[in-house]
């Protein structure tokens, strides 16, 4: 199992709409590659001092080669819907995990 972690930090002012957002568009998009079995999305409890609001959109894969996938064909797109939407208001960065159970 891999996780696919994607955190972003968005300006307090746009936080309830980009909640809205995320989960009526951007999640489901994402799911809607088939690459990802599960979705979760969090927001983040502890304040960073970096301002705005912190969350967190977790994506499970069954494997490395279906991340890569996703990577190569899907996310450079939907990075750019996110970009669009919210502009200079959000930066966000990718990590990848994988289980050790």
């Amino acid at each position: 199992m891999v996780l696919y972690n994607i955190t972003i930090n968005i300006d307090n002012d746009r936080e309830e709409e980009f909640i809205d957002w995320m989960k009526q568009e951007y999640l489901s998009r994402i799911m809607q590659t088939g690459l990802f079995y599960e979705k979760r999305f969090f927001r983040l409890l502890h304040d960073d001092g970096s301002g705005g609001v912190n969350f967190s959109a977790q994506f499970l894969a069954e494997s490395m080669e279906d991340l890569e996938f996703f990577q190569a064909k899907y996310a450079p797109l939907l990075s750019e819907i996110i970009k669009e939407k919210f502009g200079s208001q959000f930066v966000s960065f990718r990590s990848v995990l994988e289980s050790v159970d």
